[in-house]
């Protein structure tokens, strides 16, 4: 069955203690963890708070970068994955979020061969740990420095060719929503996904992600989670809001009314 999560993006002025006493109070049972709170808190706490509020992981973010964009290594990229990994699963979590990086120099071919390599090496240790890796494509307006995977079909391209069970797909709605024929694609799409992300925007992503509330944007959020159902998605659905009008937004107000939304979207 479907479940509402939120991600720790979302709230960024909170730490990640805040994070899991406001979301359970505010009745949200999944989180999206973010690396770097999860770092700032300690995972050994981070899971201790986690267990006594019952809140289940939806997905860790995010691991990736093999094309040499975060200033290291392929292998480096790669074994810090490894890590990202092993730190979902501890967390009782089912995902964990990956980037290709930019090309960053590269042909495009050549990028996405880096990145196919790396998704092939990571793939058995994440069957072992019972984890998926997703692979999330961006609008071409804001990838900039996270990814050369722009398209859905480019995406799907790619998990074809790896061609493993445990490599997957996030659809953020703010990145892929108003892609062409999204909705009628919903079928071919839900087998590969992972992960849905609710995002909404204004104007089309440009330069820094600029999202706004859920239902204030132009992104056809009733018709595509009506046709995720419809196609039998039943995983779930992370809230993921940043932006100018995010960061100064208050907080427990967005968590009431992203529930409200979920309900309307999903529970109906």
């Amino acid at each position: 069955m479907s479940e509402l999560s939120m991600n720790e993006t979302t709230t960024f002025r909170w730490s990640f203690d805040e994070d899991v006493a406001h979301y359970t109070a505010a009745g949200i049972r999944a989180i999206g963890v973010w690396r770097q709170k999860l770092s700032d808190c300690g995972p050994s706490k981070a899971r201790d708070l986690l267990r006594q509020a019952g809140m289940k992981v939806s997905h860790l973010l995010w691991a990736g970068g093999f094309t040499g964009s975060e200033g290291r290594s392929y292998r480096e990229s790669v074994e810090d994955a490894a890590e990202a990994l092993s730190t979902t699963a501890a967390l009782e979590g089912q995902t964990l979020v990956v980037y290709s990086g930019p090309r960053a120099g590269h042909t495009y071919n050549h990028a996405r061969r880096i990145f196919r390599g790396a998704l092939a090496e990571l793939a058995p240790r994440a069957a072992e740990l019972g984890v998926t890796l997703a692979v999330e494509p961006m609008h071409a307006g804001c990838a900039g420095e996270w990814t050369f995977l722009n398209t859905i079909d480019d995406t799907l391209s790619l998990l074809d060719a790896v061609g493993h069970p445990r490599v997957k797909l996030v659809l953020d709605t703010y990145h892929l929503g108003l892609s062409e024929r999204l909705v009628e694609r919903m079928a071919e799409l839900v087998p590969y996904l992972a992960l849905v992300q609710l995002g909404d925007a204004r104007q089309p992503p440009h330069g820094e992600q600029n999202r706004c509330r859920l239902g204030d944007g132009r992104v056809p959020l009733s018709e595509i989670v009506a046709a995720l159902k419809a196609a039998g998605y039943d995983g779930y659905y992370d809230v993921e809001l940043l932006g100018e009008e995010i960061e100064t937004a208050d907080y427990g107000w967005l968590l009431e009314h992203a529930k409200q939304v979920y309900r309307a979207l999903v529970e109906s």
